[in-house]
């Protein structure tokens, strides 16, 4: 997939220090389940989960960004070793100050993944925005990258993987991982 990419975005990935990562409809395929007791349950894709791991085992930190508030997340989070959970959050780019300082990016450094209109404002902020392949058509637009795969079912991974060969830290994954 790498060399299906023009240069220009090639640079853009190889720059990337930091993942920020919407929820609902990235890490997950966007559904929602809630019990008879009102709490909510979601689906999560382990390839994605272990592509969020590999990166931080690669220096490369991801911050989950979400408007919606859920006791799923948190666990999750820590499971992939995710440096921080935004929950709650609306505008998303309410945070992205914040972020920037505190571990000392710079937007271009920055990727962020969306899916649907609460991600549109900071899509149009960072330095590689990324549309999961069933985004919606105006988070596609602002898009520089959309993914193969859906959200929840391997985009984050596609991601993860992308910025590592491009950034040459995939061969020490897989020596990590005994190949």
């Amino acid at each position: 997939m790498a060399e299906m990419i023009s240069e220009e975005l090639k640079a853009r990935f190889r720059k990337i220090k930091l993942l920020l990562l919407d929820v609902d409809g990235v890490l997950t395929d966007g559904r929602i389940i809630y019990d008879s007791r009102g709490r909510d349950s979601k689906f999560f894709d382990v390839h994605d989960g272990l592509g969020v791991f590999v990166l931080h085992k690669s220096g490369i930190k991801t911050i989950l960004i979400t408007a919606k508030r859920s006791k799923a997340i948190k666990p999750r989070a820590r499971d992939m070793h995710v440096a921080e959970v935004f929950a709650d959050i609306f505008p998303k780019t309410a945070v992205l100050d914040r972020i920037l300082k505190k571990y000392n990016v710079s937007l271009d450094e920055v990727c962020f993944m969306g899916d649907d209109l609460v991600d549109l404002s900071l899509m149009r902020k960072v330095g590689l925005p990324v549309a999961v392949a069933n985004a919606s058509l105006e988070i596609k637009e602002a898009a520089l990258f959309i993914t193969n795969r859906s959200g929840g079912r391997g985009a984050v991974r596609e991601i993860a993987e992308l910025i590592l060969r491009l950034q040459d830290k995939w061969k020490d994954v897989l020596r990590f991982y005994g190949a």
